[in-house]
C-alpha cells in the first residue's frame, strides 16, 4: 500500500532563520516536464527553485495580465424548429436514457 502526503509544511533552517515550505504533487504533461528539467540543467538550478520563481512571477503579475477577469461577451443562442418527441417526459431519467439508446 502506497500512502503519500500530498502537502505537509517541513521547517528549514536557512541562515538561523526557520522557513517553512511546503511539499505538493503537481501533475504536469511529460513534455512540458522534460522542457523544465532541460532550462533547470541549462541554468544549473535545482527543478524545485525554476518552478518557485516561474509561480512567483506568475502571481506578481496583475490580475487582468494573468487571464482573469475578462470582459462579458454576449451568447448567441442557437435554435431549431421541432421539439420533443411524443410521449417522451425530460422530468423521468431512465425514459430519456432509454430513448437515446434506441434507434429512434
Amino acid at each position: 500500500m502506497l500512502l503519500t502526503r500530498v502537502c505537509a509544511a517541513l521547517p528549514i533552517r536557512e541562515y538561523g532563520v526557520t522557513v517553512y515550505r511546503m511539499k505538493a504533487t503537481v501533475e504536469l504533461p511529460d513534455a512540458l516536464m522534460v522542457a523544465a528539467k532541460k532550462r533547470a540543467a541549462e541554468l544549473r538550478r535545482p527543478l524545485r527553485e525554476l518552478v518557485e520563481r516561474g509561480l512567483r512571477a506568475e502571481l506578481r503579475r496583475p490580475p487582468r495580465e494573468r487571464g482573469g477577469r475578462r470582459r462579458r461577451i454576449a451568447i448567441r443562442w442557437v435554435t431549431a424548429p421541432g421539439g420533443l418527441p411524443p410521449g417522451l417526459d425530460v422530468a423521468d431519467r431512465a425514459a430519456m436514457h432509454d430513448f437515446l439508446r434506441s434507434d429512434a
